[in-house]
């Protein structure tokens, strides 16, 4: 039999150093678990003996990550959720492969509101036993495909092909592409000479050299965090904004559409996992429904803009 490595982590360890880093302190960990503050220190101080590294910054405030902390909790996190996966796998096929378990989640705000819907639903019916947990992430910075890297989401719906490289392990695949249009108050007769309303999510490498290249687009005199906002503050007659099409699913009469041309820029969504959860069978079951509802289940408005005598 062979011998377990004494410089291996044991779950226990790993749950440890997941709830020092969401909790923030050891203390509030200790509750957490259920355990002494005594064993949760003695636990951690275990861990970087093993590791050979300082995992967290202690002071008067609590424990924050160090930077090789961060990379250990998240593969803490990818580590026990994959322990997770290993028992509903085994249980799933002892009950002739039935898929039954949570399913983590994350996406930006308009793929949540108008892609997952329809998913959601053909899952339910399909796989009863699936336990969807959406999270909602601003799609800048590391965006959702970061909470996939960080051990906190299964899946990831995000946008492809931006600035920011995909994190090491994660493996992504494209489900769509979703076309930009000029949105601005309906009626308007010169929508290109009003001011610009924009938001940071809009600031993707897909749009970066279309955008530089079109001296018409002055500099944004109001800007959101909220792609909700834009439309709001568009039908309001605030301004023009440019947008991709999923983010104008449902748009009210108020707000019109104008297609950009056939030069338009376009955003690539897609969905993004790692290596070891992609074979599982919570995140094969979601890329089927995904891949057969988004054809027929959603209707992008930028692929078809509104009639419209704007120019």
């Amino acid at each position: 039999m062979a011998r377990t490595n004494d410089s291996d982590l044991a779950p226990q360890e790993l749950r440890v150093l997941v709830a020092v880093a969401d909790a923030g302190g050891f203390s509030a960990a200790a509750e957490t678990l259920g355990l002494t503050q005594s064993a949760v220190s003695h636990a951690v101080r275990g861990s970087e003996r093993k590791i050979g590294a300082v995992l967290f910054d202690r002071g008067r405030s609590g424990a924050r990550p160090t930077p090789a902390g961060d990379r250990a909790v998240a593969h803490a996190r990818r580590i026990l959720r994959l322990l997770d996966v290993l028992t509903a796998e085994a249980r799933g096929a002892a009950r002739l492969d039935a898929v039954e378990g949570p399913l983590r989640i994350a996406a930006f705000r308009s793929a949540a509101l108008h892609l997952l819907p329809p998913v959601l639903e053909r899952l339910r019916v399909r796989h009863p036993g699936i336990e969807p947990r959406v999270r909602i992430v601003r799609e800048v910075g590391r965006g959702t495909a970061g909470e996939v890297a960080d051990g906190k989401a299964d899946v990831a719906i995000a946008t492809l092909g931006g600035s920011a490289p995909l994190p090491s392990g994660l493996v992504a695949r494209n489900l769509l592409e979703e076309p930009y249009s000029l949105v601005h108050p309906t009626g308007h007769t010169a929508p290109r000479s009003l001011p610009l309303v924009d938001w940071t999510e809009n600031c993707g490498a897909y749009t970066r050299d279309w955008w530089a290249a079109q001296d018409w687009i002055p500099r944004a005199t109001v800007e959101a965090e909220d792609d909700g906002a834009v439309l709001s503050l568009v039908s309001g007659g605030h301004g023009m904004a440019i947008m991709p099409a999923l983010s104008l699913v449902g748009a009210p009469d108020s707000v019109g559409i104008t297609d950009l041309g056939i030069r338009r820029p376009v955003r690539r969504v897609g969905y993004v996992t790692t290596s070891e959860l992609a074979g599982s069978s919570v995140v094969r079951a979601l890329v089927r429904e995904l891949r057969a509802t988004l054809p027929q289940g959603v209707s992008l408005p930028g692929s078809q803009a509104r009639p419209t005598s704007a120019s």
